[in-house]
């Protein structure tokens, strides 16, 4: 297994203004909690599983709603959510870059929380991807956009066609195949055969992948891709020295790093559609502005909309060598048990996946490092957190720890 970078391979990120104190373990989740249901759940609407999260997190962190003076969210706008529960911020974001987007409200709450603009942030995710109940309608893609023009012509209506060519790309490159996309869906499959929350817990074998039916566009089976839920999550964050006040205390979870960027917004348009410079980029930033490298990271959650994507950030991000992304997971180092304990709530391919999977990524981190996972792993102390927003758009990147540096 090879490293590609550490923390040093981001020239100047300690001498950015502001960068140390909103990093380091300055800044703490409170709360943490997803809705009580996941899956199908045509009874709650789109603001009604926002709203079910946000209490709960609260309730973890033992707050109430008038403690919180910022909110951050995607999918409906900030005031939508922040009015709904009764929520007055003086500090709002509404970043909206795909599935990665709740981590990117994490990294800019604690900018915030450093700077003095709030001093305790709601962030809340909720979508009935699923029921669609209370969501807009999927519009067809107007022909006087960038992928009007340059992917819907040739089929690129959905996820699922549209990583059909980076996927085949990466595979070509390295001398992988479709087995190797296989292998990432047992591997997680075994950590959801545990976990009772987890929308597919059947076990499952590599040749079942390769054969599942219908297909669906090559090179992926219906296991290659995410399920599709309805369900949400939600975070509480302040500073730290607030946090040891609190009576959650205990419980807390510390940034220690984070890093984000994007590339084009369209698939077509990536620099390389074998390896996303996003990842790249965003994950060094995180190990930088952590002081860590890979070797101190005990847990990895990938976002896994389809079983390629954990391929790309296993090689992207540093923790195996180009080409060597099959073979480890094949060797069974993300299973139960492995040296690099991945996606262990089940992932997006067989955990929940409401359309934007990150929130769900960051809740199983959360459960580890508290000791509460329904797969727990042992002396779980750091977790990285990799998310991927939209087609290779966008990515943002966050290390978690149990322990104050």
């Amino acid at each position: 297994m090879t490293a590609t970078h550490g923390p040093g391979s981001m020239h100047g990120v300690g001498s950015m203004h502001g960068v140390r104190s909103m990093h380091g373990g300055n800044v703490a989740v409170v709360g943490a909690a997803e809705t009580s249901g996941l899956g199908v759940l045509p009874e709650m609407s789109m603001v009604q599983l926002h709203a079910e999260a946000a209490r709960y997190a609260l309730a973890d962190a033992g707050l109430s709603i008038g403690d919180i003076d910022g909110l951050a969210t995607a999918g409906p706008l900030p005031m939508e959510v922040s009015d709904y529960l009764g929520i007055t911020p003086r500090w709002v974001d509404g970043t909206m870059v795909g599935g990665c987007s709740f981590l990117l409200h994490v990294r800019h709450a604690a900018a915030a929380i450093a700077a003095g603009a709030a001093t305790t942030v709601l962030i809340t995710h909720g979508e009935s991807g699923r029921s669609r109940v209370g969501m807009s309608r999927y519009a067809a893609m107007s022909t006087d956009t960038a992928s009007g023009q340059f992917e819907v012509p040739y089929g690129a209506l959905l996820p699922y066609a549209t990583f059909t060519v980076p996927a085949l790309r990466f595979l070509h490159e390295r001398g992988m195949s479709r087995a190797d996309l296989a292998e990432v869906v047992v591997a997680q499959r075994e950590w959801a055969m545990g976990n009772p929350r987890a929308f597919r817990r059947k076990p499952i074998t590599a040749e079942e992948v390769l054969n599942s039916s219908p297909p669906v566009a090559y090179p992926f089976t219906r296991d290659m891709c995410c399920v599709v839920t309805d369900g949400g999550g939600a975070l509480v964050l302040t500073a730290a020295d607030r946090a040891a006040d609190l009576g959650s205390a205990g419980r807390a979870v510390y940034l220690l790093g984070s890093g984000e960027a994007t590339e084009a917004p369209i698939m077509s348009q990536m620099a390389d559609v074998g390896s996303f410079g996003a990842f790249r980029r965003s994950s060094a930033e995180a190990f930088a502005t952590a002081g860590l490298s890979h070797s101190d990271i005990d847990h990895l959650m990938c976002y896994d909309a389809f079983a390629h994507l954990p391929l790309y950030m296993l090689e992207d991000l540093g923790f195996v060598g180009r080409g060597e992304s099959g073979a480890f997971i094949a060797s069974g180092a993300t299973r139960p048990g492995g040296s690099l304990p991945m996606n262990t709530n089940g992932g997006g391919l067989s955990y929940t996946h409401t359309g934007m999977y990150g929130m769900f990524a960051m809740q199983e981190a959360i459960r580890q490092l508290r000791g509460e996972a329904a797969a727990q792993v042992s002396g779980v102390r750091t977790s990285f957190v990799q998310g991927v927003g939209m087609y290779f758009a966008a990515s943002a990147s966050l290390i978690f720890a149990s322990q104050r540096p």
